[in-house]
C-alpha cells in the first residue's frame, strides 16, 4: 500500500462509521480508513461488527500505523455518544468524522417493507445527525473540524436494477442535511460536505448485479471506466483535509460523469 502514503492528514484525529472490512474486496468505510491513516491520522475504525472492525484495524496495524476499534451501533444516542467519547480518550480531541455507514434499502412506496424501511432511514441519515450531534461539540472546542457524509448518485436519480425508495430517501435526506448543518455550523469553523458515489463496485453491490448489469453500469457513464472504493477514498480525503479549507456545503459527484447523462445520450454505448 506504498502508493497511498502521504501526511496530507498529519496530526488528524479522525472517525470513520460503517469502516468495518468484509471478507473480499474494500468497501468504503474500510478504504477511507486505510487511506486517511497512511495520510498520517489516527483513525476510529467504527463498526457494529467487531470482527470486520478488527479485521480493518488489523490491516492499518500491518503496515506499521496506528489505529483503534470502537463497536457501535451508531442508531442509538448513547452508542454514538460513547464512540465521540472513545475518540477523544484515545486521541485527545477530534478534528474530522467521517458518516460512512450505510445499507442498502430496495422497494417502491406500494410494495415496501415499512420496518425494514425504517431501518434504513435510521442507518442512513438518522445516524448522521446522531453522529454529528456528538461530535461536533467538541470540534467547536477544537477551533473547528470537518466533516464529510456519505449519499449517492441515487438521491439525484431515480433508476438502478429495481426500485430503492428508501435509500433514495435517506440518502437524498444525507445532501439536505449537509446543507443545513453548513449553514448552521461553519461560524464555529467547522465544514460539513457530502459525496455521492456513483457506480462504484464495492463488496456491497458484487452481491446484487451479474457481469451484464456490471458491465451495463461501466457504460452508462461518459468515462465508461469502472470505479471502486478507493476512487471515493480519495474525493473523500480531499474534503477532509485542509486542501478544501475554503469548501463547505458542497455535494461532490465521484460517478465518471455520470449525473451529465441521460438513457438517449449514452444509448450508443449501451447497445454497442
Amino acid at each position: 500500500m506504498k502508493h497511498l502514503k502521504g501526511n496530507r492528514l498529519s496530526g488528524k484525529n479522525v472517525i470513520v462509521t460503517g469502516a468495518g472490512s468484509g471478507t473480499t474486496g474494500y468497501g468504503l468505510g474500510q478504504s477511507i480508513a486505510i487511506l486517511f491513516a497512511n495520510q498520517g491520522a489516527k483513525v476510529l475504525v467504527v463498526d457494529i461488527d467487531s470482527d470486520r472492525a478488527s479485521r480493518t484495524v488489523n490491516t492499518i496495524v500491518e503496515n506499521g500505523i496506528a489505529a483503534s476499534l470502537c463497536v457501535a451501533d451508531v442508531t442509538i444516542a448513547d452508542q454514538c455518544q460513547n464512540v465521540i467519547d472513545t475518540a477523544i480518550e484515545n486521541y485527545g480531541n477530534l478534528d474530522i468524522l467521517i458518516n460512512n455507514v450505510g445499507i442498502k434499502g430496495l422497494g417502491s412506496v406500494t410494495d415496501l417493507d415499512e420496518e425494514h424501511y425504517n431501518r434504513v432511514l435510521s442507518v442512513n441519515l438518522s445516524s448522521v445527525v446522531l453522529m454529528s450531534k456528538y461530535a461536533i461539540p467538541y470540534m467547536i472546542d477544537n477551533g473547528g473540524g470537518s466533516i464529510v457524509n456519505m449519499s449517492s448518485f441515487g438521491a439525484m436519480r431515480s433508476g438502478g436494477f429495481g426500485p430503492a425508495i428508501p435509500y433514495a430517501l435517506s440518502k437524498a435526506g444525507v445532501i439536505a442535511l449537509t446543507e443545513q448543518m453548513c449553514h448552521d455550523h461553519g461560524p464555529a469553523g467547522i465544514r460539513v460536505n457530502c459525496i455521492a458515489p456513483g457506480h462504484v463496485y464495492t463488496p456491497m453491490v458484487k452481491d446484487r448485479v451479474n457481469e451484464e448489469q456490471r458491465e451495463l453500469r461501466r457504460k452508462a457513464a461518459p468515462l465508461q471506466t469502472e470505479g471502486n472504493a478507493w476512487d471515493v477514498a480519495w474525493a473523500t480525503l480531499f474534503l477532509a483535509s485542509d486542501e478544501s479549507r475554503w469548501i463547505s456545503g458542497v455535494t461532490l459527484p465521484v460517478d465518471a460523469g455520470l449525473l451529465t447523462t441521460s438513457p438517449i445520450s449514452m444509448l450508443d454505448k449501451l447497445t454497442n
